[in-house]
C-alpha cells in the first residue's frame, strides 16, 4: 500500500489522523508533519503504538511520502506548504488539499503541483472537530478521476461518513462549494442568535426556543443553540471555528459573490457580527460568538 503523510494539525486534522491511523488500515506508518513539533509529537504518542512516526520538515514528511494530506487554516499557509513541497522530487506523488481555501488558490495549486509531475485532488471537508474526531465530516472531492479514485478508500468509512463526488472536475469545483456551504453554516448561527435574542426580549425564553430547535431542526443547529444557551461561544480558550477563520470564509464568499454579479447579504451581516467578535473577544472568538454580537445590538451583554 502507498505510504501516507499528513501535514496540518488544527482543530480538524487531528481527528482526521486520528482515524485515518485507525481505520484506514495502513501497513505503514503514518508521517505527521505540524509547524509546531510538539503537536505532532503529542498526537502520535497518543496513537497506537507504532502507527504514526513524526517528521521535522515537509521536504522530510513528503520526500518518504506517496500521498500527501494537507490541511492547513488558509491560502497563504497552504501556498507557503506547498512551495515548500515542491522543492524536493515529487514526481508521481499524489498531493490531497482538505484547506478551505478560495477556488482560485486550488486551482492555482493543481497548476504548480501537476506541472511538477505530481497529481493533486481538491478534499475539503463540511462538518465540526467533533465530527472530525468521530469519522463523520462530508467530504468533497475534485479533480482528475483516476487522482481521486486513490483518494476515496481513505474517505468514506475511514475519516469521513460520506463524499460529495465531483471527479473529473476542476479541483476548484471543491472549494467553490466549501465556500458556499460555509456560508449556510454562518447563516445559521446568524439565525440562531437573531432567534435566541428576540425570544429573551420578547418574553417566550430561549428555553422554550431551544425545545422548538431541539424538535424542528436536530444536528446542527442544536448544537448550535447548545453553545449559545450554555456559554460555550464566551468561555472557551481555544475556539471551535475561529473568529479568523470565518471571517476569511466570509470574505471568500463574498468575493466570489461580486465576480458573479450577485452579493450575499446574508454574509454580509453575519461578516460585520463576526467583527465585533473579533473585537471582544480576539483570536479567541468563535463563530458561535456571533449571538453575543447581537445581544450587545440589542443592549445585553456579550456574555449571556
Amino acid at each position: 500500500m502507498a505510504q501516507l503523510a499528513w501535514i496540518g494539525l488544527g482543530n480538524m486534522g487531528r481527528g482526521m489522523c486520528k482515524n485515518l491511523v485507525e481505520k484506514g488500515d495502513l501497513d505503514k506508518p503514518l508521517i505527521i508533519f505540524n509547524r509546531t513539533e510538539k503537536r505532532a509529537t503529542d498526537l502520535a504518542k497518543s496513537l497506537p503504538s507504532g502507527k504514526s512516526s513524526v517528521a521535522s520538515s515537509i521536504d522530510e514528511a513528503v520526500s518518504k511520502a506517496d500521498i500527501i494530506f494537507t490541511c492547513v487554516g488558509d491560502d497563504a499557509a497552504i501556498n507557503e506548504t506547498i512551495d515548500a513541497a515542491l522543492k524536493g522530487s515529487t514526481k508521481g506523488k499524489l498531493f490531497v488539499d482538505c484547506s478551505t481555501v478560495h477556488p482560485d488558490t486550488t486551482e492555482e495549486l493543481a497548476k504548480k503541483i501537476t506541472g511538477a509531475g505530481a497529481e493533486f485532488v481538491a478534499c475539503p471537508v463540511f462538518g465540526a472537530p467533533a465530527m472530525a474526531d468521530n469519522g463523520q465530516l462530508v467530504y468533497v472531492l475534485a479533480g482528475p478521476k483516476e487522482s481521486v479514485e486513490k483518494v476515496k478508500p481513505y474517505t468514506k468509512g475511514v475519516i469521513g461518513r460520506a463524499i460529495v463526488d465531483f471527479s473529473g472536475q476542476p479541483a476548484g469545483k471543491a472549494t467553490l462549494l466549501k465556500v458556499i456551504g460555509n456560508t449556510f453554516v454562518l447563516n445559521m448561527v446568524e439565525t440562531l442568535s437573531e432567534g435566541h435574542v428576540l425570544a429573551e426580549k420578547s418574553g417566550l425564553g430561549t428555553d422554550n426556543l431551544h425545545q422548538f430547535i431541539e424538535t424542528m431542526f436536530p444536528g446542527p443547529y442544536t448544537a448550535y443553540s447548545t453553545r449559545m444557551l450554555s456559554g460555550d461561544y464566551h468561555k472557551r480558550d481555544k475556539p471551535l471555528f475561529a473568529v479568523d477563520l470565518a471571517r476569511k470564509d466570509a470574505r471568500h464568499a463574498m468575493s466570489l459573490a461580486k465576480a458573479s454579479g450577485t452579493r450575499l447579504k446574508d454574509v454580509e451581516i453575519g461578516d460585520a457580527h463576526l467583527e465585533m467578535v473579533k473585537k471582544h473577544k480576539g483570536e479567541a472568538g468563535d463563530i458561535a460568538g456571533i449571538y453575543g454580537a447581537v445581544r450587545q445590538e440589542a443592549g445585553l451583554k456579550f456574555e449571556n
